[in-house]
């Protein structure tokens, strides 16, 4: 499924694509904003997305096989809610 695809699933609802296009690009803003804050997001049946810390660590250059330092990021990880993974089994 693309984004497109999720546009024309809410414009099914009776929305126009414009107005369902809105809807869409709302709540992924409002998703991407919350975990910018470092919040968790939780939506009930669907999942839970959430910031984490990812320590530095080595890894390698694999087209040299270089050893090259990874700095410290953040990383959004995604569980599945029961419901979803319920739906899909």
């Amino acid at each position: 499924m693309t984004k497109r695809d999720l546009i024309k699933g809410v414009a099914s609802l009776g929305l126009s694509q414009g107005m369902a296009e809105q809807a869409v690009e709302k709540i992924l803003t409002s998703i991407t904003e919350s975990l910018a804050r470092g919040e968790d997001v939780n939506i009930y049946g669907f999942g839970n997305f959430e910031v984490r810390d990812r320590k530095a660590r080595m890894g390698r250059n694999p087209r040299t096989g270089e050893n090259v330092m990874i700095p410290d990021r953040k990383a959004v990880r995604f569980k599945a809610g029961k419901l979803l993974v319920e739906h899909i089994q």
